[in-house]
């Protein structure tokens, strides 16, 4: 069985673009490291909107438009995008918070199961927690952790919160 790292939402539009922070800018070194040193498969998640962002639920509720398909914003930031093309790393491209095609996937490529997943990327408080979440309702046994270094939230505050919430969850965190 393997190991699998998902790296999540790593775009430009979350680093230094529209929902851009200096704590997601601040994580990208470790993030490469992370990726580089890691024993096993890496898979990657990016946050995917079309032009009618706007009118969605989520753009109603977050007003300002963000990783618009095609767009350079939604790119995987270029240090990762360079990682993800040497190692041709797959990309699921998700709609939502959580990767809804996350538990097929794995079901498809792992037809043994995984060792364990480690999650990183961003943000910690909505896709981070969401994809988590995801994991443990499909796969109540499968060991899931968070590493923190590597994650950032909207705020400081919301990231913590985040870490605490999953913590109850028995995702560990790293």
């Amino acid at each position: 069985m393997k190991k699998l790292l998902l790296v999540i939402d790593m775009q430009n539009d979350f680093i230094d673009g529209a929902l851009g922070t200096k704590e997601a800018e601040a994580i990208v070194p470790n993030v490469v490291k992370r990726i580089q040193e890691f024993e096993g498969d890496v898979l990657y998640t990016r946050d995917t909107h079309s032009e009618d962002y706007m009118e969605t639920q989520e753009g109603k509720n977050l007003p300002v438009p963000h990783c618009i398909k095609g767009t350079p914003g939604w790119e995987l930031c270029p240090e990762l995008k360079a990682l993800r093309d040497a190692g041709h790393s797959p990309v699921l491209d998700k709609l939502t918070f959580g990767a809804k095609d996350l538990p097929a996937y794995l079901e498809t490529h792992y037809p043994r199961g995984l060792e364990s997943v480690e999650l990183i990327g961003l943000c910690t408080d909505i896709c981070v927690i969401s994809n988590a979440m995801v994991l443990k309702a499909f796969f109540p046994e499968l060991p899931v952790s968070v590493t923190a270094s590597c994650c950032a939230g909207v705020m400081p505050e919301s990231h913590e919160n985040a870490l605490n919430a999953m913590k109850m969850c028995q995702i560990a965190i790293r």
